[in-house]
């Protein structure tokens, strides 16, 4: 078994945090290089050294934040990506299948092969970032950005719900979008996917694959109180993307323009200000998970 490259945060607080930390340390040795974070950014850092010092398996140990920055540290370099997911969703764990359970997930990396999947970029201001599940323009993004880092400290994803219906509350830019170059329509709502699930198990992709060389796009012309009453169930069967005012398609490049400060958020994190332009990496990304069922790209 390659030598491991485990990157955390000793930092977090809690029970569950405390037992994470023991277990790690228990897990330290020849094999296993901990690497503990002090501050933000600091994950992408030291994973990209950790590829400069020839590690074949970097290890995420958080939740989608942390594993969007050590993706970051990796790039498209033959690494593989191992996941121990300690966050309180998890999106990119679900959609894979990894154990929640930090001992399972262990198992799994140290047994588990890895599978290819898509890399997703976004290009904004001259800078590129990649992510691994999710991007949004406008709307949920700012609500991303109204998010205070106390407040998801205290009540965690629900932060999130209330920094949405501040924000829905406010008037709202409509966000142009043009795919691969041609056509165009626009919204005030633009979420991005690289695999199907959006805030947990909320299926706003339910035609995403992880390794079609496609991103799947929902776009919504309005999104106010009423329509968030509308579109909610619809959203928890799945169906929303055969109701007016949504569009739905897939694309291998996608252009956002806005007028003003209108943000764009990544795998849950504030990064930055449109314009941006999203596109695909097919196949770029290595990670350990657990065989797809039927034949797919993902577990269900």
């Amino acid at each position: 078994m390659d030598k491991l490259f485990v990157i955390f945060n000793p930092a977090a607080r809690g029970e569950k945090s405390q037992r994470v930390r023991r277990f790690l340390e228990s897990k330290a040795g020849p094999s296993v290089t901990l690497a503990p974070t002090q501050r933000a950014d600091e994950a992408r850092l030291l994973a990209a050294s950790a590829v400069a010092a020839g590690y074949r398996t970097i290890v995420a140990a958080g939740g989608d934040g942390t594993i969007n920055e050590v993706v970051n540290g990796m790039g498209t370099s033959d690494s593989v990506l191992g996941v121990l997911p300690l966050g309180t969703v998890n999106v990119f764990a679900q959609e894979l299948g990894i154990p929640r359970r930090i001992d399972a997930a262990w198992a799994l990396i140290q047994t588990g092969r890895p599978r290819t999947i898509d890399l997703a970029r976004a290009e904004s201001h001259g800078a590129t970032r990649y992510f691994i599940q999710l991007a949004g323009v406008g709307i949920d993004a700012r609500a991303v950005r109204a998010a205070s880092w106390e407040l998801k400290k205290r009540v965690g994803p629900l932060s999130y719900v209330w920094a949405g219906l501040k924000t829905l509350s406010k008037p709202h830019t409509r966000i142009e979008v043009s795919a691969n170059g041609s056509g165009s329509t626009d919204g005030v709502a633009v979420l991005i996917g690289n695999g199907r699930y959006y805030g947990g198990r909320f299926t706003l992709f339910p035609r995403a694959r992880m390794d079609d060389g496609l991103l799947d796009v929902c776009v919504f012309e309005k999104y106010g109180y009423l329509d968030v009453l509308r579109f909610g169930p619809a959203i928890l069967r799945g169906t929303h993307i055969n109701m007016g005012g949504v569009k739905y398609f897939q694309t291998e490049r996608l252009a956002c323009l806005a007028p003003g400060l209108t943000p764009f958020e990544l795998d849950g994190e504030d990064a930055g200000d449109a314009p941006v332009t999203f596109s695909v990496v097919p196949r770029a990304l290595r990670v350990i998970a657990p065989e797809p069922n039927g034949g797919g790209n993902h577990a269900r």
